[in-house]
């Protein structure tokens, strides 16, 4: 049975009131804090590293962790394991990862952490999820900005972590707190996995029907020179902008608050993201709900960043960086198949190769895209699409808004149970 209770006797801190009851130490106290292997990352090697930017708000990108060459007897000395806490040190410092059965199950290589990221290795018994769950704290997050050294680019390392205070209830009490926030997170990661099979069987589908062709095999095919190969016949080849507007002219109001976009809020592994929002200042490509944003500079294109805008209805504007192309389907039965056609490394491949510019900074040309030929089905055909893959998409939209609310629910309890104003009795 889950019981809470309020606190009411509170002893003063330098970040705020705990309970009398509780302690307030130092990290290094109970931790020792050790720095990650200098390496660099690559597309091959015989391990994963955990880099600085796969640690993000809290939670730990597996989409993005690249590979490396490590040497094997310094393997074992930077080894993540189960229940592994890191932290940033540099730039987005003091951005907190921890280190679950899920995200070493995902890895295909044993998995290190890199330079610009510091290991908490336990020196006494201490509960790693309510350590992970105390950082993550806003105060806490507020307080390790306030005292990172650098002015242009944040900065700290393990002598100045190892200071952080560090409050802790009694044993029994740190594991029901980090119990009961890790309920959200679980369910978290279950939507989240849910949503990545929905997204992959989409995916699937638009395969079959538009690359491979199999619903129409039993069909009459013809040879269609433009793609070289054979296509149903009654199928039409034509450019993408038979289908697509792409960065559609929108007339929005200088001033005003509109939903934003930028390449942060992308996710490699989902569809959906979740906006800003901001003043529209007259800059930034412009979209309406059910558009599709696809990255257009490196190494965002590579890594196949696409979002579907699901956040405001078809006639509703929002904006975001110019990082984007904007894919706006001509009809509205259309929206899925131009996000999956986004989505398609054949088409992300045309857009990879025509880029230019300065190492690093690379632009996809959208003349490219807008060029491309694709096999067109009568409009049918893109109908019955549209019907058969549309309620994927809508069981992603509602488990995407059901993550939204998990989330506020665990942000607001978060700094409620790791500062002891809300108690956990029982579980």
């Amino acid at each position: 049975m889950l019981k809470f209770c309020w606190e009411t006797e509170f002893k003063e801190t330098e970040i705020g009131e705990i309970p009398r009851d509780w302690e307030v130490r130092k990290i290094k106290e109970f931790y020792d804090l050790k720095y990650g292997i200098t390496v660099s990352s690559s597309d091959y090697g015989n391990c994963r590293l955990l880099r600085q930017t796969d640690v993000k708000e809290g939670f730990i990108d597996i989409s993005s962790i690249p590979y490396a060459l490590c040497e094997i007897d310094k393997i074992s000395k930077y080894l993540l394991i189960e229940d592994d806490l890191v932290i940033s040190r540099i730039a987005n410092v003091g951005s907190v990862g921890y280190v679950n059965a899920t995200i070493l199950k995902a890895m295909d290589k044993p998995l290190v952490f890199g330079s610009y990221l510091l290991k908490f290795e336990k020196k006494r018994e201490i509960n790693n999820k309510f350590t992970f769950y105390f950082l993550s704290s806003p105060q806490l997050q507020n307080y390790i900005r306030s005292i990172a050294e650098g002015s242009t680019r944040q900065n700290t390392n393990a002598k100045v972590v190892g200071e952080f205070p560090l409050f802790l209830p009694p044993i029994p009490e740190q594991s029901r707190i980090a119990t009961v926030l890790s309920w959200f997170d679980d369910l978290i990661e279950v939507k989240k996995k849910q949503n990545e099979i929905l997204e992959k069987t989409a995916m699937a589908i638009f395969k079959s029907w538009f690359i491979d062709f199999e619903p129409f095999k039993d069909e009459e095919f013809v040879y269609n020179e433009e793609l070289g190969r054979e296509i149903p016949k009654g199928w039409e080849v034509d450019k993408t902008t038979r289908l697509i507007e792409y960065n559609p002219s929108i007339t929005m109001k200088k001033g005003e608050i509109y939903p934003f976009i930028e390449m942060k809020d992308v996710k490699t592994n989902s569809l959906l993201c979740e906006p800003n929002f901001k003043q529209f200042s007259g800059s930034g490509v412009r979209y309406y709900g059910g558009d599709t944003l696809m990255a257009r500079i490196t190494p965002s294109l590579e890594h196949g960043k696409t979002a579907f805008i699901w956040f405001i209805s078809e006639k509703e504007k929002g904006f975001g960086s110019t990082e984007f192309f904007v894919l706006h389907p001509k009809e509205s039965y259309l929206k899925e198949f131009v996000y999956l056609l986004a989505k398609n490394d054949d088409f992300r491949e045309i857009a990879i190769n025509s880029m230019s510019g300065t190492s690093g900074r690379q632009r996809a040309d959208i003349n490219a895209l807008k060029n491309y030929n694709i096999p067109i089905p009568p409009p049918h055909i893109l109908q019955s699409f549209h019907s058969l893959v549309e309620p994927l998409f809508q069981k992603i939209i509602l488990n995407q808004k059901q993550i939204t609310t998990l989330r506020k629910i665990r942000d607001t309890l978060l700094p409620l149970l790791v500062f002891g104003k809300l108690r956990v009795e029982e579980l």
